[in-house]
């Protein structure tokens, strides 16, 4: 009697959540449709990444349809990564063996190829290059290519910055896992460092801006070299400068684009980041994500956080040293990498909507804080010609 009135209570429930569920999905749809060929196109290549590339769950996302890129963006990034294969495949040809120029794998070839015909004289070409390449990649990998612990790391971020709104898209997931198909020759820690050279197209020039700088911060000529004093210099307040954190801005702000910037950082106690431009420098409130920063701080020389709400304690063997930033505004995304050891630290995902200026603060008294030139940038990983 007792279990038929549970049932009795069961079945409702599960019927609700299917009709819960089901509007959400028809609303998406109905929202989204008619596709154009190229967003069909980056779904196919979705699906068929999730082939090659193990523990590439994050892509389904993609091609089952809850990620609908706009077709201006499918449209570049179909151009971008057949670009890329190009210069693979002048640097790859040694591998070929005459079985890749004669087996062709059907399965994975005949949804790419529907796709193909009816978008236009500018993108048959390239659609066609990565549907070759998808192929290729089936072939020489029938059991799938293992990402890395480094790469499931940022896949991780990506996706949870995505489920939370905060990532409008998961092309960066896309792009990274065609790296890991495209280098497996390569250490799988490497890749998103190389995935990260292939955007940072342009390094940009960052200087710390002395008129936002703590009084108990001596900035260098050059404002590339930063250092705490013992003794507060006798300054002018403004609303522009800190007055109660150690910190200083960038010179430079930014409302669009790509943006990298290394900084040399010291062993005790240093934060990294950007700062909104409405983001309040007076006093010592918090300089987390809710006030307007998006930043990395260490602690005492032992604790590394990421200061969100609430705080995001990083698990690191190894403090970074170089720390390499990358800001990419249209994606809302901030990266922090150790560029030494070549590895991910943090992702910020959001959407930015105003100017963002790099930040910077220090305590240390024995080294300076070092913002690198652009012209020092790390040195080439690829295996023969260097394809960036």
């Amino acid at each position: 009697m007792i279990k038929e009135c549970l049932q009795f209570l069961i079945e409702p429930a599960k019927n609700l959540k299917i009709h819960l569920k089901e509007p959400r999905r028809r609303t998406r749809w109905e929202r989204q449709e008619p596709l154009s060929e190229s967003q069909l196109f980056i779904m196919e290549l979705a699906r068929e990444l999730t082939w090659i590339c193990q523990k590439s769950d994050v892509l389904v996302h993609i091609w089952t349809g809850e990620d609908i890129w706009p077709p201006a963006m499918c449209r570049q990034f179909i151009k971008e990564t057949a670009s890329i294969l190009q210069l693979m495949e002048n640097t790859e040809v040694s591998l070929l063996t005459l079985t890749d120029l004669h087996v062709m794998n059907q399965d994975c070839g005949e949804r790419l190829v529907c796709v193909t015909d009816d978008e236009g004289n500018d993108l048959g070409g390239p659609k066609r290059s990565i549907m070759d390449w998808s192929r290729r990649q089936r072939r020489r990998h029938p059991h799938g290519v293992w990402p890395g612990d480094s790469v499931l790391t940022v896949l991780g971020d990506v996706e949870m910055g995505w489920r939370k709104g905060h990532l409008p898209h998961l092309q960066p997931a896309l792009e990274l896992l065609i790296w890991v198909a495209l280098l497996t020759h390569l250490d799988k820690e490497l890749i998103p460092r190389l995935w990260l050279a292939q955007k940072l197209k342009s390094i940009c020039e960052v200087t710390f801006d002395p008129d936002t700088a703590h009084s108990a911060l001596l900035v260098s000529d050059d404002g590339k070299r930063m250092r705490c004093c013992v003794d507060s210099r006798p300054i002018p307040l403004s609303r522009c400068r800190f007055d109660g954190w150690m910190c200083v801005v960038a010179t430079e702000g930014f409302t669009a684009g790509r943006h990298y910037w290394e900084v040399e950082v010291g062993e005790r106690d240093w934060r990294l980041g950007v700062a909104k431009e409405s983001a309040r420098r007076n006093g010592f409130g918090s300089l987390d994500s809710g006030s307007g920063y998006l930043t990395l701080r260490l602690e005492r020389g032992t604790r590394l956080t990421a200061l969100t709400l609430p705080v995001t304690r990083l698990a690191c063997s190894h403090l970074p040293h170089h720390v390499g930033l990358y800001l990419d505004y249209e994606q809302g995304q901030l990266s922090f990498y150790d560029t030494q050891r070549r590895a991910h630290i943090y992702t910020y995902c959001g959407t930015f909507t105003e100017r963002l200026f790099p930040v910077f603060g220090t305590a240390d008294i024995m080294r300076d804080m070092v913002i690198r030139p652009a012209a020092l940038r790390w040195s080439c990983l690829c295996d023969g010609p260097c394809l960036f």
